[in-house]
């Protein structure tokens, strides 16, 4: 990525490359790859139940009773940066404006957070709950219009605006009480499901050459609520805390293009 900057500031100085941008009826193919950073979104909400048994998640406090008390945790806490790559081909409507399809991967390793705390009456104490959350992988497939501003020749800016789908693979969740040596391993959390995902761009569109172009683009994205698992949160009073999962994020994107 660092490479393409040098190169991509380079031809600027020299002024030598000609505009590759849309023209009518023309082609490109786009290879993109960067970050994407959560702004908004909850991973899960919060809830305060009450358990009247501990028995059957730790034999050795049967008959002791808690309270759950479960706070929401959003994307930027539990999974951080998500890195993207992707292909994009275009279509020139004219020599500002085309529309344009992508295909894209966004993935996230695994995070941990402490989501909450159990409260013991009998010992007066709260106890702090952990979350492990699986990976964040999810696939898009979008369409959407850009228009260009200024003419060709130099550095071209544009705005965008993409409609589409997005598939978010399965996430399980571990909780842990370590104090009360309970463990709920690899629960079900997400089911695999298909959302709305949308979202608006701004970039610049940097020639190279004739046929051929350095992108810089960040922007807006949103994908809707997730399909929650409740089969094992549910008879823990907690079926609700996995009824969101929508995600707000901002892009930064690096890309090269290539206009046929």
């Amino acid at each position: 990525m660092k490479a393409m900057t040098i190169l991509a500031s380079a031809c600027l100085v020299c002024g030598s490359a000609q505009a590759a941008g849309p023209e009518p009826g023309r082609f490109s193919l786009t290879l993109l790859g960067g970050g994407d950073i959560p702004i908004s979104g909850d991973v899960h909400d919060g809830a305060t139940v009450d358990v009247p048994d501990l028995g059957p998640l730790n034999p050795a406090l049967a008959g002791v009773d808690a309270q759950l008390r479960i706070g929401s945790r959003t994307h930027e806490r539990i999974y951080d940066v998500a890195s993207t790559y992707g292909l994009r081909m275009a279509w020139g409507m004219s020599d500002r404006m085309e529309v344009f399809g992508e295909l894209r991967e966004t993935h996230a390793s695994a995070g941990s957070v402490q989501v909450g705390e159990a409260y013991v009456p009998a010992l007066d104490v709260a106890l702090p709950v952990y979350g492990r959350f699986s990976s964040y992988q999810a696939w898009s497939a979008e369409v959407g219009v850009r228009w260009y501003f200024m003419d060709p020749g130099f550095a071209r800016p544009y705005v965008a605006a993409r409609l589409g789908g997005t598939e978010t693979d399965d996430i399980d969740a571990t909780f842990q009480i370590p104090d009360a040596d309970i463990l709920i391993p690899n629960a079900p959390f997400y089911e695999k499901k298909w959302a709305l995902s949308a979202g608006f761009d701004v970039g610049v569109n940097i020639p190279l050459s004739e046929r051929a172009s350095f992108i810089a683009e960040t922007g807006v994205r949103y994908v809707d609520d997730l399909e929650g698992d409740d089969s094992a949160i549910g008879p823990l009073g907690l079926s609700r805390i996995n009824d969101t999962g929508r995600r707000v994020s901002v892009p930064v994107t690096l890309a090269l293009r290539w206009d046929f």
